[in-house]
């Protein structure tokens, strides 16, 4: 018997001497493998991504008082569902069907035509892409809650998803005249985030504050009662959108198929957690400072901010440098939320210094660690995008409130949108 195993040892041992040369001689896998592992990792990244849908219905659950629940929990599934359905119709070929260094595609619905040439499946870039477009509505939708009538909401959330943020990624990802003017958005800061926040801006300056939010003198502060109907679930919420970040960018490097991708996907993934943890303490050591209190709500909020300000260059940064551009986008999100409450405009769940506020910044912040780039072009980038889906956004908010409107009655608001708008309330005490 011992022979026996000292000779398989032997074997074993040859195999591995004479195998190993074809291994190192041979530094990348072939087109089929690499296609393989690019698909692997937009579908995997993808439904990272996705999972970031319930992360936004459980915060913004959360921020609402107890009777805009049901409302919140039913914009969610529908802009979700809506999303999927505009980017297939035409919003994916609107973005990808764009002439290089133009400035729109083609409404047409998508349709797979994948080969190996490309490097990965259609219909995993499809996927991906569309949880990306989710996300940008995903932001509108908390910044609205407990004043907004649902269907008005769900036919801006079609044009959102199939017109405005197609059109505006295109000229970035697409290779419209951004990417040949240099801009660099790596996962979104402002394609997706900024963008978002710019659109929930428009949509809140038109809506108007909810009954009450804020006195009538020059008092800032917000007026009670606004309580959040679930702190635990805010926080629940949090930490699975940090979770579906490392889909949100690691994925955004787009290839696993060599060393190098591995490498950086892995590096992403590093610097994507700590500017998460370095908005978190910024913003804990702030509202202490400021305050004497430790803001939970700002620190969870933190979290996000420097998580959106990472997002357009997660992988140039030093892990230092990771955290310093979080703790920045962490400290934004604080004195956002201030700038707003002094003009009066109300933003249930932060949504806009948390995306459009630190989602500047960090694009901004892209040449300081990527030497590729300009602060020309990233400003370029910045305002063009903002005022192209502000502006957009504006008119159709008011298109729409001088038609139909997009308000709730009076009435309905001090019931609560959930029996005034879905008929089902969220939280019932029974006998």
């Amino acid at each position: 018997m011992k022979k026996i195993s000292h000779y398989l040892s032997f074997a074993l041992f040859a195999l591995i001497f004479l195998v190993e040369p074809s291994f190192s001689a041979e530094s990348k896998v072939g087109a089929e493998t690499q296609y393989v592992f690019n698909t692997l990792l937009f579908l995997i990244c993808g439904f990272l991504v996705m999972f970031m849908a319930p992360g936004f219905a459980m915060l913004e659950s959360g921020m609402v008082t107890s009777k805009s629940v049901s409302s919140i929990a039913a914009k969610n599934i529908g802009l979700f569902s809506i999303a999927g359905v505009m980017f297939w119709l035409g919003g994916y070929n609107l973005a990808y069907g764009i002439p290089e260094g133009g400035y729109i595609g083609s409404f047409i619905p998508w349709s797979d035509g994948s080969k190996l040439e490309t490097g990965y499946s259609d219909g995993s870039d499809w996927f991906f892409q569309m949880v990306f477009c989710a996300t940008t509505v995903s932001i509108v939708s908390g910044t609205l809650a407990e004043r907004i009538k649902i269907w008005p909401f769900f036919v801006f959330a079609a044009i959102l998803t199939g017109v405005i943020y197609p059109i505006e990624m295109g000229w970035q990802w697409g290779g419209g005249w951004l990417a040949a003017a240099g801009f660099s958005d790596f996962a979104g800061s402002t394609l997706v985030h900024a963008a978002g926040g710019a659109a929930a801006l428009a949509g809140a300056i038109v809506l108007g504050p909810r009954l009450g939010r804020f006195s009538s003198s020059k008092n800032d502060k917000p007026m009670p009662p606004f309580a959040n109907s679930s702190i635990p679930q805010v926080t629940i919420g949090v930490f699975i959108l940090w979770f579906g970040w490392f889909g949100f960018n690691g994925g955004s490097q787009l290839a696993l198929g060599t060393v190098d991708d591995a490498t950086a996907v892995a590096k992403i993934f590093i610097n994507t957690n700590l500017a998460a943890c370095g908005g978190v303490i910024a913003n804990a050591l702030i509202t202490r400072f400021l305050t004497g209190k430790t803001d939970v709500i700002m620190m969870l909020n933190g979290a996000l901010g420097g998580l959106v300000a990472i997002t357009a260059e997660p992988l140039a940064p030093t892990p230092g440098a990771a955290i310093i551009i979080g703790a920045v986008g962490g400290a934004i999100v604080v004195f956002g939320t201030k700038l707003l409450f002094k003009l009066k405009i109300d933003d249930v769940v932060g949504a806009i210094p948390v995306h459009m506020f630190a989602g500047i910044w960090g694009t901004l912040a892209v040449p300081l660690s990527n030497a590729d780039t300009n602060f020309g072009a990233q400003f370029l980038g910045v305002i063009s995008v903002i005022v192209f889906v502000f502006v957009v956004s504006l008119v159709i908010w008011k298109i729409m409130a001088s038609t139909f409107g997009i308000r709730v009655s009076k009435e309905a608001e001090q019931k609560g949108t959930d029996v005034a708008e879905i008929g089902v309330t969220a939280y019932a005490i029974r006998d």
